[in-house]
């Protein structure tokens, strides 16, 4: 019986030593003695101007997550497409499901603006 959970048990501690290996050397090889040079801003060779801290509006991280969604929901059609003579008309009642909720979530996204760049 623990035959078969040997395989497992080695993944966990490869999954757990892994990381604290490589945070090991990390701390190991850090600077030791940080000095103002070091800890200064580098910005392409040059001298930051103004605030090095710039925020960005809520609008690219909404849009750019809208982008990632409809994205990855668009590569779900591709399986679809290569299997399609095998899975029938119930396959496409449920394909034609799914790209109308697509298109529900992205006329939502279009009528709260958020597709709209001020």
């Amino acid at each position: 019986m623990l035959q078969s959970y040997s395989f497992v048990g080695l993944m966990a501690i490869v999954a757990i030593g892994f990381p604290v290996v490589a945070l090991a050397i990390a701390w190991l090889v850090r600077p030791k003695k940080p000095t103002p040079l070091k800890q200064s801003t580098y910005e392409c060779g040059l001298e930051t101007i103004g605030e090095t801290w710039v925020q960005f509006r809520v609008q690219y991280y909404i849009y750019a997550l809208l982008f990632v969604v409809f994205d990855v929901e668009t590569v779900f059609l591709y399986p679809w497409a290569v299997a399609y003579k095998q899975l029938g008309l119930f396959a496409l009642a449920e394909m034609f499901i799914f790209i109308g909720i697509l298109v529900l979530g992205l006329t939502y996204a279009w009528r709260k603006g958020v597709l709209q760049w001020k």
